[in-house]
């Protein structure tokens, strides 16, 4: 009886274990070829895309990445195929585990409808600086589930289409121009029309500062250390931070050249009783 045993498992591993490790092998070679062919097939519908001109790259992006879902789902049916298995048991299997695979996938669907109104409605692009779903930065990519955002340190972050598109958004890119927000503060000794007088000509002249709306430069408010300006200069959206930093390198260096004192707060004098 163990003889027998030991025959029939050595027959097995001889005969159908080899050709189910050929059959696996196999299965591995028509992946990684599938996955290489769908690449190769999407980036050639994108770029005809394209040079077609008539879609933009936000679109094509978005199409080109539901076409690579449904080819590689028909490439995996393709293999679950060669391996004997029926795509009907599968749908049967899928069918029958409905209310787990509804659970786990309820999420991904909403983003996936998420990302449907976003293609319909567009409140961005790709290449917009965007603030959306928490977070800030120029928009690399919008995909089936997620759009990809790359932060000003460069850091590429993959946010849930849904929780942009229930989330307030705002897109920096959307105007032509943006107003570039600095302030500036003087000691209570400073003259306040004497320190905007200087700074107007000074933020005029930095370069891609625009002319058409002019710069904003007024009192903002008054605090203990002394009064504060609020500096405004307009620029388009691809200058911002260049506009910002000299803008601010710009009030410096003006303020040193008139000599103006350091803000500093009042000092208490404190009197004691003898």
């Amino acid at each position: 009886m163990n003889n027998l045993s030991i025959d029939s498992i050595t027959n097995f591993l001889i005969t159908d274990g080899v050709n189910l490790l050929v059959k696996l092998a196999a299965c591995l070679a028509i992946w990684i070829v599938g996955r290489q062919i769908i690449s190769l097939l999407m980036r050639i519908i994108n770029r005809a895309i394209v040079r077609g001109g008539k879609i933009d790259p936000t679109t094509s992006r978005y199409i080109t990445s539901i076409l690579s879902v449904v080819l590689t789902i028909g490439l995996v049916l393709g293999i679950f195929g060669y391996l004997g298995v029926q795509t009907t048991s599968f749908a049967a299997l899928i069918a029958g585990a409905g209310l787990a695979i509804g659970a786990a996938w309820g999420g991904l669907l909403a983003h996936f409808a998420a990302g449907l109104f976003m293609q319909v409605l567009r409140p961005f692009k790709v290449g917009d600086y965007v603030s959306a779903g928490g977070t800030e930065g120029t928009v690399k990519e919008m995909g089936l589930f997620g759009t990809t955002i790359i932060t000003p340190d460069n850091v590429a972050t993959i946010v849930g289409n849904n929780k942009i598109f229930s989330d307030t958004i705002r897109n920096f890119s959307a105007q032509e121009y943006r107003r570039v927000d600095c302030a500036a503060k003087v000691a209570n000794s400073v003259d306040p029309k004497d320190a905007i007088a200087r700074l107007r000509p000074v933020i005029a002249r930095i370069s891609n500062v625009l002319g058409n709306p002019a710069p904003v430069i007024d009192l903002l408010e008054f605090t203990a250390e002394g009064p504060r300006l609020c500096v405004r200069p307009y620029c388009s959206n691809e200058h911002y931070w260049q506009v910002y930093f000299d803008t601010n390198r710009a009030i410096a260096e003006a303020f040193g050249a008139a000599a103006y004192p350091v803000p500093a707060l009042p000092v208490l004098q404190v009197t004691t009783r003898s």
